[in-house]
């Protein structure tokens, strides 16, 4: 499908929601998503739609509004300015890339659209090492298991404890604050018959809010019931051919990561990148039983590597531009109750 032919699409009946309250004119900016954004759909790619709109004149007044606008039969979804730059902030890996299209690959983008474009340099900071980094590094774990790979019980404690770290790394701004040393998870020998070692917990806690400890005992627990889940998710992977997919996703996601940590750059159309991804896709990279090969995982380890040294080595401020985000915020809201964009 050209990008013609996505353009007459999206103005067709089966669209005429982004027409509609709470979007229609409110819509700042409107792109593609998913594989026809990065560059490697085939023939059976859906067609992915992301965007995002102001509020109103009036929900701006009254504080009401939407997060977001999902229209499942298209797979299109359209946030709320004020909930994509909180989510653009923490450089979330499935909101950023909208920021990184080429120009050709917008479908619609106001003036208020391309300051924000122009202006995405705010977000990036080293918080892309957890969110966007953190991401590939749990999908890569989990890519041992939809394999159906065999792993050493300790070394899927590993995995697990990674992923719970990643997850812990945003504690702080969610929960109450404690001290560093508060919370202590490792990994020791294992007293229990199936396990060799297992993830234990040193905690020492005073005076600390029931609810925020419910809550992140809750991310945690819902960590380790995913990778018991995942059997049955990756055994479906497979059947259905969808394995490929998901090691070229992974590979992308490190290539997106490395492109912010050392360039600053959001490259979502991977080009360069194309004819790599694609034979990822195809099937290269798998063997005769239709699980990754020996050379995908030695792959993703020196991705894995290459990622962990750029973490200490990029140059990217701890946290994103705020004064800048919030300046950005303040003038769009005030062009929507006055009727007119001017940029900073």
């Amino acid at each position: 499908m050209t990008i013609d032919e996505i353009k007459r699409k999206v103005e067709s009946d089966e669209y005429s929601f982004l027409r509609e309250k709470p979007l229609g004119e409110n819509i700042i900016l409107l792109g593609l998503g998913g594989s026809h954004a990065y560059g490697t759909n085939n023939e059976n790619s859906d067609l992915d739609v992301r965007g995002i709109a102001t509020h109103s004149a009036v929900d701006i007044l009254t504080r009401k509004g939407f997060d977001q606008v999902v229209n499942e039969a298209t797979d299109t979804t359209v946030y709320s300015l004020e909930k994509i730059i909180n989510l653009l902030s923490n450089c979330n890996p499935n909101t950023i890339e909208i920021l990184g299209l080429e120009p050709w690959q917008y479908l619609y983008v106001s003036d208020i659209g391309q300051a924000l474009i122009d202006n995405r340099d705010m977000f990036l900071s080293k918080r892309a090492v957890h969110s966007f980094g953190g991401y590939a590094v749990s999908q890569a774990r989990r890519l041992d298991n939809k394999a159906v790979r065999l792993v050493e019980q300790s070394k899927r404690e590993e995995h697990i404890l990674g992923s719970i770290e990643n997850t812990r790394y945003s504690y702080p701004e969610k929960y109450f604050n404690y001290p560093e040393d508060a919370i202590r998870l490792y990994i020791d020998k294992s007293e229990q018959e199936d396990y060799d070692t297992e993830i234990f917990m040193d905690v020492s806690l005073k005076h600390y809010p029931l609810r925020d400890y419910k809550c992140m005992w809750s991310e945690m627990n819902n960590i380790v019931k995913d990778y018991s889940k995942l059997g049955k998710r990756n055994q479906h992977a497979i059947e259905h051919d969808k394995l490929s997919k998901h090691m070229m996703h992974l590979v992308r996601l490190y290539l997106m990561c490395f492109d912010i940590l050392e360039r600053g750059e959001i490259i979502t159309y991977r080009a360069k990148d194309h004819d790599f991804l694609m034979d990822i896709r195809n099937g290269k990279y798998l063997d005769d039983n239709r699980q990754p090969t020996k050379e995908f995982y030695e792959m993703v380890d020196e991705l894995e590597a290459k990622m962990n040294y750029l973490k200490e080595h990029t140059d990217l401020p701890p946290n994103p531009d705020y004064d800048r985000i919030n300046k950005f915020l303040a003038d769009a809201n005030w062009s929507v109750l006055n009727g007119n964009y001017t940029p900073s």
